[in-house]
């Protein structure tokens, strides 16, 4: 006799970008260190298609990229085979929105899948070897939202824990800008950077804490956009200042600051820059209020650069799976 046995042939992903909003601590004097907040948007997004092969094989923009994860994932589960890799759509690289860690994850999550593998977002951090310092984009991945983790202790392999995750009001929306210019830091060079940069006071760690804990998260769970935003870009001006040595000033050189300066100016209500840049936003009440927006950042910037304007998403990544029916004697 034989029996139709359901496999996965081919899976989807499609995950969103992410806002880092800030460091929470560089000094690391109670035994965890960098720790942060940060959101999900739909808008760039990562979106793969994972199908069963023999080899290792990508095709599409960060083809490469891909492959490498794809390797990092089979090694760890110690799986066999391959798989075909289409990279349909990416995030820009380098920028401040999370492109290496939501391709990375996007590529394990499907192979996960393709394998009947369950892995929890730690776990499948660590396969793609990615969370090594910011574990923000591991929980947008997981989750959406606003997420807020923890930091790492020292000599720990661990990924940070994830302290809360709030949903981010739907009325809300963003205004993103990315100029053109030097990219932000990452890798090695990215890892030198902290190395080097000075502890900053603890009194500068207590105050973005405090911001944190009793402004930034009641506002934001009574959906009150001016405490949010008033709280967000006070922990921007705190905490760009402990970044100012590596990156030339509270926010990237180039056309970063004059972005924050202008998106202040038109009305944003919480400003600041994700990650290392170059990309900033400013954040709107509603969606009139974000084109408007848009649309005078659009006219300043010109062809300098890209302007987004979003909300934001409220799920991690989506997953979709087709099945192919196959018997087995």
């Amino acid at each position: 006799m034989s029996a139709l046995e359901q496999l996965p042939n081919r899976i989807t992903v499609e995950a969103p970008a992410r806002l880092h909003f800030g460091v929470l601590d560089l000094r690391g004097h109670l035994g965890r260190r960098f720790g942060g907040i940060g959101a999900a948007i739909p808008v760039p997004a990562v979106r793969l298609e994972v199908t069963r092969n023999e080899s290792i094989t990508a095709e599409g923009p960060d083809a490469g990229r891909a492959q490498e994860f794809a390797r990092r994932f089979l090694a760890s589960y110690r799986l066999k085979g391959g798989a075909h890799l289409c990279v349909a759509q990416t995030i820009p690289s380098h920028v401040g929105l999370g492109s290496g860690t939501q391709l990375a994850l996007a590529v394990g999550r499907a192979l996960a899948e393709l394998h009947g593998i369950r892995v929890e977002p730690p776990a499948l951090a660590r396969a793609v070897g990615r969370g090594v310092r910011s574990a923000i984009g591991t929980w947008v991945f997981a989750l959406g939202g606003f997420v807020l983790e923890g930091g790492r202790r020292p000599g720990s392999d661990g990924v940070a824990p994830l302290i809360s995750r709030l949903p981010m009001p739907s009325a809300w929306q963003a205004v993103i800008a990315t100029p053109q210019g030097t990219p932000g830091l990452s890798g090695e060079t990215e890892a030198e950077a902290f190395a080097q940069l000075p502890p900053p006071s603890e009194q500068a760690v207590e105050r973005v804490a405090h911001l944190v804990l009793m402004q930034l998260l009641p506002a934001l769970a009574e959906a009150d956009l001016a405490d949010f935003g008033a709280a967000l870009s006070e922990i921007q001006r705190i905490t760009g200042a402990w970044f100012a040595g590596a990156q030339g000033g509270a926010f990237a050189a180039g056309a970063s600051a004059e972005l924050v300066r202008i998106l202040a100016e038109f009305g944003a209500q919480g400003v600041g820059q994700s990650s290392w840049g170059p990309t900033v936003y400013g954040l709107t009440p509603d969606a009139d209020s974000a084109r408007d927006l848009a649309s005078r950042v659009r006219a300043r910037l010109g062809a300098a650069g890209v302007v987004y304007q979003t909300g934001f998403a409220q799920r991690g990544a989506l997953v979709h799976t087709e099945w192919t029916a196959v018997g087995r004697d």
